[in-house]
């Protein structure tokens, strides 16, 4: 990794780049930098930190924030009064490691490189569009990036939410979305996607800081259109959060307060005093975004974001280079890491005949000795986690009473136990107090626990020898308003881990073999995909579909939003699919059995019908699951029983046709039909798009085409914004309903009538229209067999539930298991493609590697125990534990590679034979009992 590194150039052709970097000078060696910070207390100079979003000063000798990496201090040239005027060096001679050195010298280098991937990221929004808000004039008007760094535990108010003008907290507080988003005075008329979420996460935090605080959110349409976030707003709503639709016009100063005027859809004029007020503010493309097409000679849209294609949205204008990120459009975490994934897989694929070469292994120390009978030397380490916990737990409490503890040999608090200079504290002391059991009092382990136990390798220590305990989500977080109680709860949960602690013992590491081989469960565009990159990386795939043929729900599709047509895309990905020596593609099959654990699966496949129907055992490594959706029909405005009432794919069929009248003359458009809180709870997220895709085919095919579109809120988020723009300026009409007076259809003669409120003159409306189009939401298809057969996790909406929405959004619980496309939930083609390219990387891991590690926390049987009763074997849900003939008598046997540590097996044997790593009955009484010693706490 190279920070401080300017790209300059780039040369060749994909496989054979060169890339020139300019590594500007830190004037601080990394290497012999200990943080201490000293450096940074004796400078002199102060000035504006931008990492504060300009909220707080700082000196020119600083780390970026406190988890940067890396976590090393720099000198700033810009503000450095040596640099600048050859004056000071007071740094000098107060670094205790020498680790400053004014002689550093910019240096170029030569890179060469098989590929590029493009992501710096975005930009940010100029601030005269911010002026009108009185933004730079009003202390107490700021963007929500500011806003932001105002309630980090790293920021300038630790926290803490205060007006600048005078320090007070806040009582009344107004979000203004679309602020430099959906905005052709400022040039971008594109929806930057993002900010209706971000604005409703940080009034939700805002409201745990102060729950007595009035918000109202100010929007135009709220576009929580991701994978379960309408919760978001129903949760924010529950706890009195406003959203006001309204167009905002200024915010002006008054008296010492900030007061709002806006227009509401009724043509209301209203005026509203705030204390503060945060400015949504969109994402920009890079400020450098130009100078970076021209090195590398890729095409930008309109909006100066990298241009890409539909059907292959990460690859650029330039072969060898693909785009990752905000840089390929605004999007949020999970859209930018899923992207990450996918990116890495073309790549992969073009490096392939270079795989294994220039690489280098991580090498660990030698590992610690542990005994059974050696003192147990335990440290505590508690984390504040920003002020996630410290805002309501005492955390230097809690260290201190760890300290009276016995067998804790050191203990201290961390501000982010999980940043790097955190992780190099710990490995610092347990070398230096010989600490052979570590405690970590943080946040949850399900992210990072595989962080802390690495850190243990590092420091030569068996990962296993690890305890952590979940103070945030367990006590902070649920005892927000306790705090009292809350740091009595963390002190036992402290108190039961240090008691654990004592007894966990090292365990094995183990790997096993991978079969070089992925199956892929539906072929859709997603399961097409997939199969197509993993074979582009050389490795073999089976696509079984349960349909005739391949193809899924492409098959009903015709052009884009863009206007590229599907049905030709769709015959070259068939063919391809086809053509390819690495996949084995599997018609009316479905899996009816799987066993066996990541790298060593066995499915069966049954394929035909009837007589004709077969079963064969297929061996492989990974699976993918990408069984599709379909669209939900509800039993709500006719549909079904008039042919003048249909649905948007039914509608793009029509226009697809010949017939001279398949564009009607007039149309009404229903959106959320069936969705949000009807017969779906959520948003399907093309939706929106799939109606203006038809508009704009109507109004191609007949100009004088009269459409209203019923709405609750347009989410044409991206630049599907452009779209909606183009659509209003051909005359399209767009109402906007509330849920609880929503459109009626009823069947008069031949003839529908539609009848609604129309909210902006405020009357009733009915009409008798051509034609009704219903914009209905997906549904998984049948993801219910699939999850019990592969024990996977689903959401309360039936799709696949992923590892983690951020850190892990295409794996599943299951090792080894994978999802994408329309089985993990609703998302337009393009994404899925992406999702799909995301999963082939992810699944490509192991079958590069050639081998698993297997966790070692899994059972195991003393067999002098085990009476040979069986019936561990059949609660089992894995598949786990087989009888053998031992000395001629029946005993149970661990599959270790199989076992996913559930502890059913161990919690019903009769006999105790069965215990768990890591979840011994010794380990287990033990912090039972000491949950009852309460102590002096």
């Amino acid at each position: 990794m190279l920070t401080n590194a300017d790209f300059l150039a780039l040369e060749g052709t994909a496989g054979n780049f060169t890339a020139t970097i300019n590594l500007r000078p830190r004037y601080i060696d990394a290497d012999a930098c200990t943080a201490c910070g000293l450096c940074t207390q004796y400078c002199p100079k102060h000035h504006v930190d931008p990492y504060n979003e300009g909220l707080a000063i700082t000196r020119p000798i600083h780390i970026d924030y406190a988890q940067a990496v890396p976590a090393t201090y720099y000198i700033d040239p810009s503000s450095c009064l040596f640099l600048q005027h050859e004056t000071c060096q007071i740094c000098v001679p107060v670094c205790q490691s020498h680790a400053i050195n004014f002689k550093q010298q910019p240096e170029e280098r030569k890179l060469h490189v098989g590929a590029v991937i493009l992501s710096p990221g975005f930009g940010k929004i100029d601030p005269k569009t911010l002026a009108k808000f009185s933004y730079g004039k009003h202390p107490d008007v700021v963007t929500a990036f500011e806003f932001e760094r105002m309630t980090t535990a790293s920021g300038p108010f630790q926290g803490e939410v205060k007006c600048f003008s005078d320090g007070r907290h806040p009582k009344r507080m107004a979000f203004i979305q679309c602020v430099g988003s959906r905005d052709i005075g400022c040039n971008n008329g594109y929806c930057s996607s993002v900010c209706c979420m971000y604005a409703i996460k940080e009034a939700l935090v805002t409201k745990e800081h102060d729950p007595e605080v009035d918000i109202t959110i100010y929007y135009m349409d709220i576009r929580t259109q991701g994978k379960d976030f309408d919760a978001a707003r129903e949760r924010a709503e529950a706890i009195g959060i406003k959203f006001v639709r309204a167009k905002v016009a200024d915010v002006t100063p008054w008296e010492n307060r900030l007061q709002l005027t806006y227009a509401t859809l009724d043509g209301q004029h209203k005026f509203e005093p705030f204390d503060l007020v945060v400015l949504s503010v969109g994402l920009e493309s890079p400020k450098d975004a130009q100078k970076i097409a021209d090195i590398t000679k890729i095409g930008l849209n309109k909006y100066d974001f990298c241009a890409t294609n539909g059907f292959n949205p990460l690859q650029t204008s330039q072969e060898g280079i693909v785009v990752a990120g905000a840089f390929q459009g605004p999007k949020d975490i999970p859209e930018s890491v899923t992207q990450s994934s996918a990116a890495a897989s073309l790549t992969a694929a073009t490096l392939k005949k270079v795989r294994g070469k220039g690489v280098e292994l991580k090498t660990y120390p030698e590992e610690q000795k542990v005994a059974e009978d050696d003192e147990a030397r335990i440290g505590v380490f508690v984390c504040h986690c920003g002020i996630n916990i410290s805002s309501v737990v005492d955390v230097a409490a809690v260290a201190n009473y760890a300290g009276d503890m016995k067998n804790v040999t050191y203990y201290t608090e961390n501000l982010y136990s999980c940043s790097q200079d955190a992780q190099e504290v710990i490995k610092k002391k347990i070398k230096e107090h010989k600490l052979n059991r570590v405690v970590i009092a943080a946040c949850s382990p399900r992210t990072h626990e595989p962080l802390f136990q690495e850190t243990l390798r590092d420091a030569g220590l068996n990962r296993n020898l690890f305890e952590m305990v979940n103070i945030r989500d367990q006590c902070s977080w649920v005892h927000a308003g306790e705090p009292e109680l809350a740091t009595v709860k963390s002190k036992d949960l402290v108190r039961m881990a240090v008691s654990k602690a004592r007894h966990i013992q090292a365990l094995p590491e183990q790997t096993v073999p991978v079969t070089p081989k992925a199956l892929v469960v539906g072929a859709g565009v997603a399961g097409m995909t997939a199969a197509l990159n993993l074979a582009e990386q050389g490795f073999a795939s089976v696509l079984i579909e349960k349909g005739e043929s391949i193809g899924g729900n492409l098959k009903n599709l015709h052009h884009t939003l863009a206007g590229d047509e599907v049905q030709s895309h769709l015959k070259t990905l068939v063919d391809k699919v086809k053509q390819s020596k690495n996949i084995d593609v599997i018609c009316n099959a479905e899996l009816v059995q799987t066993a066996g654990f990541i790298g060593n699966f066995a499915s069966v496949i049954a394929s035909g019908s009837g007589k004709d129907k077969t079963e064969q055992t297929v061996d492989h490594g990974v699976i993918i699951v990408a069984t599709g959706g379909r669209e939900h029909r509800p039993d709500k405005y006719l549909l079904g029983k008039s042919k003048k009432v249909v649905t948007q794919q039914e509608l793009e069929k029509q226009l697809a046709g010949k017939a001279k009248t398949r564009a009607p003359g007039s149309i009404v458009m229903i959106q959320c039909a069936g969705s949000r809180g009807d017969d779906l709870n959520y948003c399907s997220k093309v939706c929106c798009n799939h109606a203006l895709k038809n508009i704009l085919k109507v109004k191609e095919i007949n100009p004088d085409s009269q459409i209203i579109v019923l709405y609750r809120d347009m989410r044409t988020y991206g630049f599907a914004e452009d779209a909606y723009t183009e659509a209003r300026k051909m005359g399209v009409v767009f109402i906007p309903y509330e849920v609880d007076r929503k459109p009626e259809v009823t069947q008069k003669g031949a003839k529908v009538q539609v009848r609604f409120f129309d909210s902006i003159m405020q009357e009733e409306v009915t009409m008798s229209p051509d034609l009704v189009a219903l914009s209905v939401g997906i549904v998984p298809d049948d993801t219910d067999t699939l999850s019990k057969l592969l024990k996977l996790p689903v959401t309360a909406n039936k799709f696949f539930l992923e590892a983690h929405v951020k850190l892990r959004p295409v794996e599943l619980s299951v090792s080894g298991v994978y999802v994408c496309g329309l089985a993990h939930g609703p998302k337009p083609v393009d994404e899925t493609i992406v999702q799909a390219q995301a999963a082939a990387a992810k699944a490509a891991i192991p079958l590069v590697k050639g081998y698993v590690k297997v966790d070692p926390i899994v059972s195991s049987v003393q067999q002098d125990k085990c009476i040979g009763c069986g019936l561990c074997v059949s609660l089992c849900p894995y598949g786990a534990i087989v009888m053998q003939k031992v000395d001629g008598k029946r005993k149970a046997e661990t599959v270790s590679a199989s076992c996913k540590a559930c502890g059913i097996c161990a919690a019903h044997c009769p006999t105790f034979a069965i215990s768990m790593g890591g979840f011994t009955n010794e380990q287990l009484i033990s912090q039972i009992e000491a949950f009852g010693a309460t102590g002096d706490r």
